[in-house]
């Protein structure tokens, strides 16, 4: 086989002195075989239409705008029963809920820390308030502080309970106004440096817990100030040796719900 000017020529031998010019696509295609020249005519005209009908099928292969007869090609291989459905993914809300928050309602989502290893995080109305990313969050509790009203971010802090000083917490949440709310996750160890004064006002913003709350305890929190009722926001799990998923500690715990909007505040 030899080409030319990107033709290809096929044949040779005895009788045969025209040139057969197909396209380039055929350097695919094998040389034909030069005792063909010799063969009858009948035989010679079949070779040469499937000679020139597979050479218009791989130069549109080749040549096909954006592959479409090569798609029509696979159409013809493929069975529609093989064909893979995929399951509509579920849509998620503000904060990974599973369904939006009404109006007037604000949307939340608080993780406790993981053992020691994962720390906690804090999610309101799509905004992550603390988190490890965030460099915000530490051992102990993890507080974010939240204007009822219009759902901006007051202040966030962590506070070491293990080692730090209980005053530097009770500083923080004595000075609360009206219907502030208070988002709470614990890491590691959110109890040891607690006393009766800390439970108390724990106890006093909706907490149903704050009052057996322990060494290595999980427990995710959200209250506010002047609430009238325990809140139905929380979650504790004990740190017990029989139960802990981690050595050491309890599982991590996920809060997750919509809270309604104060419509006057004294903020």
């Amino acid at each position: 086989m030899s080409t030319h000017s990107g033709w290809s020529q096929f044949g040779s031998g005895v009788g045969c002195t025209q040139d057969l010019r197909l396209p380039s696509a055929s350097f695919l295609l094998p040389p034909l075989s030069s005792s063909l020249c010799g063969s009858p005519g009948p035989l010679r005209i079949v070779v040469l239409i499937l000679t020139a009908g597979l050479t218009w099928i791989l130069g549109s292969i080749l040549l096909g705008s954006h592959g479409s007869s090569f798609s029509r090609i696979q159409q013809l291989f493929s069975n529609p029963e093989n064909a893979v459905t995929t399951e509509p993914r579920a849509r998620k809300y503000k904060c990974g809920l599973p369904q939006p928050c009404p109006e007037q309602h604000l949307a939340f989502r608080v993780v406790s820390g993981a053992a020691n290893v994962i720390g906690p995080k804090i999610c309101l109305e799509d905004k992550m308030l603390m988190s490890s990313v965030k460099d915000n969050v530490g051992r102990g509790l993890n507080i974010a502080l939240v204007n009822g009203v219009n759902g901006e971010l007051l202040e966030a802090r962590s506070f070491d309970m293990w080692a730090g000083d209980v005053n530097d917490l009770l500083k923080f949440i004595r000075p609360l106004h009206e219907g502030t709310l208070v988002f709470v996750a614990s890491y590691d160890d959110p109890a040891t440096k607690m006393n009766e004064e800390t439970r108390k006002i724990f106890s006093e913003l909706g907490s149903s817990n704050a009052k057996e709350l322990a060494f290595r305890d999980s427990w995710v929190f959200v209250g506010a100030k002047g609430v009238q009722d325990k809140s139905p926001f929380e979650q504790h799990v004990k740190n017990s040796k029989s139960t802990n998923k981690y050595e050491g500690w309890p599982e991590a715990l996920e809060l997750e719900g919509c809270i309604p909007q104060r419509t006057v505040g004294t903020q």
